[in-house]
């Protein structure tokens, strides 16, 4: 079992079950509500209902029961390919998806989708909860993606991964003009020590993180932006924009609550990556066209 703790700051007085959501993504609502009900969780050392109204200075530790693998489901998921072989699959991932299950969500993923076109053959070496992943974008991050279909073009691409020789370049839109016309940011990640739901430039104890940014287009208030990522952190883009005062446009976590285009989630897509295909060891680049929202609010701006 995993445990889990953080401390209530100023601003975050909220329900128990809504933090926790935030704390932890990648659970459901559904499920934190019945953790909390069967005792996993704690506020200050008691146990609460979900509804709880946390206060400053409330402390909550929340024991994350271990997770069980269960079967996961192929389901009959329309997939956006945009190259597939024996060895791989880059899928064009939409908004809202995620990529892999997770206690209390083990329907409706990429993975499940993945199972039913694959029949099964993808790589197992991370498990049934996440087979042939290799990487993975937030829930509200649109584009590419790819997935293995065996071990040893896991083994290749994962080898990549960490070498940092994938090229992943993203687009984004963010708050605020940029002024110079490219520049980097190479600034730790970790958890953020005053909010343990977010992430943050961490010099302390966070973990080496670039990027590099390049102006395609300047608005009256926004600018659309080219990032390029050299490692992989969790949020990466989202946090290290956000730490030189240019937040993701719609990105409700590092920027402002509310924008005047009724986005769903960060304005962000994963536009190339580029890879050396794990058995005729040849570079190779996919591209994923921007979606319908990217474009059309483009088109408005």
């Amino acid at each position: 079992m995993e445990k889990f703790s953080y401390q209530i700051g100023p601003g975050e007085e909220e329900r128990l079950d809504k933090s926790l959501c935030g704390a932890v993504p990648d659970l459901s609502r559904s499920y934190i509500q019945k953790c909390i009900r069967e005792g996993q969780v704690l506020v200050n050392g008691k146990t609460c209902k979900p509804n709880y109204r946390l206060r400053v200075d409330d402390e909550v530790a929340f024991q994350i029961p271990a997770a069980v693998e269960p079967a996961i489901e192929a389901e009959d998921i329309p997939l956006s390919i945009l190259y597939e072989d024996g060895d791989v699959l880059v899928v064009d991932k939409p908004k809202g998806m995620v990529v892999h299950p997770a206690p209390g969500h083990y329907s409706g993923t990429l993975v499940n989708a993945v199972l039913y076109h694959c029949k099964g053959q993808l790589s197992g070496i991370n498990g049934v909860l996440r087979p042939g992943i290799v990487h993975r974008i937030d829930r509200d991050t649109t584009g590419s993606l790819i997935i293995c279909k065996n071990d040893l073009s896991h083994q290749a691409v994962a080898s990549q991964l960490k070498e940092h020789s994938l090229n992943r370049s993203y687009r984004a839109v963010v708050h605020g003009v940029i002024e110079e016309d490219e520049g980097t940011v190479d600034a730790p990640i970790g958890r953020d020590e005053r909010d343990r739901k977010r992430m943050a430039v961490n010099e302390k104890n966070g973990k080496e993180a670039v990027t590099h940014y390049r102006v395609l287009k300047r608005f009256r208030e926004y600018t659309y932006i080219e990032c390029r990522l050299e490692t992989g952190r969790t949020h990466q883009i989202r946090v290290h924009m956000t730490s030189i005062g240019y937040p993701l446009l719609g990105d409700e976590v590092y920027g402002p609550r509310k924008n005047a285009f009724h986005l769903e989630g960060q304005t962000l897509h994963a536009y190339v990556l580029g890879f050396v295909h794990p058995t005729t060891q040849k570079y190779m680049e996919v591209t994923a066209p921007l979606p319908a929202y990217f474009t059309h609010l483009l088109e408005v701006l």
